[in-house]
């Protein structure tokens, strides 16, 4: 949601933004460091979801 917000230039005064943000800052801005810098691209959501597939599919097989 949060990728998406910043492509349609959603407000980051809305409650639905400042929500996502404190749930999903956690996650991204660790990833944030060890990533070099991208210019104006922030892959970490990228990382951050490929990352959790690959989570999702080891406990996946190992039930």
């Amino acid at each position: 949601m949060r990728v998406i917000f910043s492509w349609i230039g959603f407000s980051p005064d809305n409650p639905i933004y400042g929500i996502v943000h404190e749930v999903t800052e956690p996650i991204l801005a660790p990833i944030r460091q060890f990533m070099p810098r991208t210019g104006m691209m922030d892959l970490s959501p990228l990382i951050a979801g490929f990352l959790l597939f690959i989570i999702l599919r080891a406990a996946m097989s190992i039930f």
